[in-house]
């Protein structure tokens, strides 16, 4: 709800969701959620008078095209696309391959290897018990075939559908990782949409926490390679497993402990007042909702030994959690990760670590997050408990942390060459050159259109050209074009006087990469 936050700021410097976290307001947090809604509402009211402008407009157009004896226009459509999803332009396509990139380049270094799957799944799939939100925000629909589908909202119940086709054929465990675009039909905020696409880093096999802590350094290695630091970003941990044993402490029996969990998952986002009332919807006692909620005020895990003391469910995941502790000051990132009681995350499958990525100034929504699930493989048939564990790390939130840090670099597309044909009669010899470039590896257009040499100059500095090519009737004849580089700095008066270097049509590449001229193989970055 970062984006109401955000709006909503108080005379004090303080945004209005933190003064409900500090005073545990509810009602201000369902203020914002209105708030929200009436946003929302306001911007589809705004699509919908520019798409009747737009009509109006369009048959404004139309009368006036067969009042001359043209042809109509056809009917207008809006070119917004739908509420909560994103037309990616060049410019921001360009933005994200570059953030995907890094994603990929920090699974390689960790030695991940890719996956995909089909958008659409079936919907039984994403249906649990537990109360989680996932499932009301479901983008799922009938298909022609009379099955229940949804766009899916997550990948990790495919991941795990993926693994169990598999029969056994594969050897545990594996580390995988996809960059897949998720559903959900949610309110729309700053870093919420209702598409996004989610970086996700799973290994399926490993019951020990080792396999916690290369996930986690391999979210510190993003951060860290994209120019972000510990003191921008931390990771708060917790367990499932400490969660459990504290419910005991007070009789929850387990049968509600997955529903606990969605509840208490809420506590920031609602208060404390509004999160007891709602265990004690679940049948739970106020006294025991109570202690439950001021348990999750714990910041150390000193605090925490104290209050779970030698339960037998908590020992072992406190053993968990100070190896884990351990390993990061081993990885090197201990600086990055802090224990918080607080943290449960709301999809009921979780079964021990759980961690978040947060923004230390508390203005973003999580950044990223996820934990152990032992027993989602055996949710979907396994007849054996698989242990897993993995993360999902979403494209909004960090673009929209990056875009306020000025850590987003800006990208302009690498054309190698342009190659300019002197006229029509040129034209077969310029193509020819450019298949010839094109086969070696470089990035070349060729101008479609006869232009003037300062129009093809004016094209090639659009499309961020670097060298152009010259394909006239006088090097021709002599088995040879001529190569201008456009980027040097130099003044106009140079730039004017310089024709560039002839180059034998016979051996250009062979000529180029004597000179050192190689393909660009990225986009350029500043």
């Amino acid at each position: 709800r970062a984006g109401a936050d955000t709006a909503a700021r108080s005379a004090s410097g303080k945004t209005a969701l933190q003064l409900a976290k500090e005073q545990g307001h509810a009602e201000c947090e369902r203020a914002l959620e209105a708030a929200a809604r009436e946003a929302e509402a306001a911007a589809a009211a705004k699509e919908a008078l520019a798409a009747k402008q737009q009509a109006a407009k369009a048959a404004k157009a139309a009368k006036k095209a067969e009042a001359k004896g043209g042809t109509p226009a056809g009917p207008a459509i809006s070119t917004e696309p739908p509420s909560g999803t994103r037309d990616f332009f060049p410019a921001e396509m360009r933005t994200r391959n570059w953030l995907f990139a890094k994603f990929r380049e920090t699974a390689r270094q960790l030695a991940f290897v890719e996956y995909d799957a089909p958008v659409l799944e079936a919907e039984q799939l994403y249906v649990r018990k537990g109360g989680e939100e996932i499932t009301q925000q479901m983008y799922n629909f009938t298909d022609k075939d009379g099955k229940a589908v949804s766009l899916r909202p997550e990948m990790t119940p495919t991941l795990a559908r993926m693994i169990l086709s598999l029969g056994g054929k594969v050897l545990l465990p594996v580390k995988w990782f996809s960059i897949p675009q998720c559903w959900r039909f949610e309110t729309v905020q700053r870093g919420r949409k209702r598409e996004h696409f989610q970086w996700n880093m799973d290994i399926v096999g490993e019951a020990s926490i080792a396999a916690e802590a290369e996930l986690l350094a391999g979210v510190t290695s993003f951060f860290k390679s994209v120019g972000v630091t510990s003191a921008d970003v931390g990771i708060k941990v917790n367990s499932r497993k400490v969660l459990a044993a504290i419910l005991k402490m007070y009789g929850i029996d387990d049968d509600k402990f997955e529903a606990v969990c969605v509840i208490v998952d809420k506590l920031d986002k609602i208060g404390p007042d509004e999160t007891v009332q709602l265990l004690r919807d679940a049948q739970v006692s106020d006294e025991a909702a109570r202690k439950i909620v001021a348990s999750l005020s714990l910041r150390s895990i000193g605090e925490l030994q104290e209050l779970v003391g030698e339960h037998p469910v908590a020992a072992d995941a406190m053993r968990e959690m100070k190896e884990l502790f351990a390993l990061a000051e081993a990885y090197g990132f201990g600086d990055w990760i802090l224990f918080d009681a607080s943290v449960v995350r709301g999809l009921a499958y979780y079964t021990g670590i759980v961690f978040e990525g947060f923004d230390r100034k508390g203005e973003l929504r999580a950044i990223c997050g996820g934990g152990r699930y032992d027993k989602l493989l055996s949710l979907y048939g396994s007849p054996t408990v698989v242990p897993a564990c993995g993360f999902g790390f979403g494209d909004c939130v960090i673009m929209e942390l990056l875009q306020e840090k000025g850590l987003l670099p800006h990208l302009e597309p690498e054309v190698d060459f342009v190659v300019c044909p002197f006229n029509a009669e040129m034209r077969l010899h310029a193509v020819q050159v450019a298949a010839t470039l094109r086969a070696a590896g470089y990035a070349v257009d060729v101008l479609l259109a006869n232009k003037r040499a300062d129009k093809a100059f004016s094209y090639a500095d659009r499309v961020s050209g670097r060298r152009m090519v010259f394909v006239a009737p006088d090097e021709w004849d002599k088995g040879s074009v001529r190569v201008k580089d456009l980027r040097l700095e130099r003044s106009e008066e140079e730039k004017l006087a310089d024709r560039g270097i002839e180059l034998p049509v016979a051996e250009l590449v062979a000529e180029l990469s004597r000179i050192g001229v190689a393909p660009q193989r990225e986009e350029r970055g500043a």
